[in-house]
């Protein structure tokens, strides 16, 4: 037999906790923020938006990577040389990991972070 009584709620430091290791785990790539969201979204409000926006943001910015992908794959085919735009693919790097940590130091305090851009895929 299965135990089916619900996870306990999170306190407010543990909601604040996770909330903050969702905007953090975004160094690493959307994984980190998915399954925080999983796991803790109906056992704390904060979490759960938290690691929502997160991961909208990394989902976003997959999006950019794969664009920059295709968009060098065309001019390389296009022009027949070798354009070098992988510096696009640092910025959104650096933007992610810039982003993630704003977002970690916010949600540390309780304090809720909203990206300067990401769609909202997950509502």
């Amino acid at each position: 037999m299965t135990d089916t009584t619900p996870a306990a709620p999170l306190t407010t430091a543990e909601d604040n906790q996770w909330a903050s290791f969702a905007h953090l785990g975004g160094i690493l790539w959307f994984i980190p923020a998915l399954v925080i969201w999983l796991v803790f979204k109906d056992r704390g409000a904060f979490t759960n938006q938290e690691a929502k926006e997160a991961l909208n943001f990394q989902i976003t910015m997959s999006i950019g990577y794969v664009a920059v992908w295709i968009l060098s794959s065309i001019i390389l085919f296009a022009t027949f040389f070798v354009v070098n735009l992988s510096f696009l693919g640092t910025l959104l790097w650096i933007a992610a990991v810039v982003f993630s940590i704003l977002g970690f130091l916010k949600a540390k305090d309780g304090i809720s972070y909203r990206y300067p851009f990401a769609i909202r895929f997950i509502k």
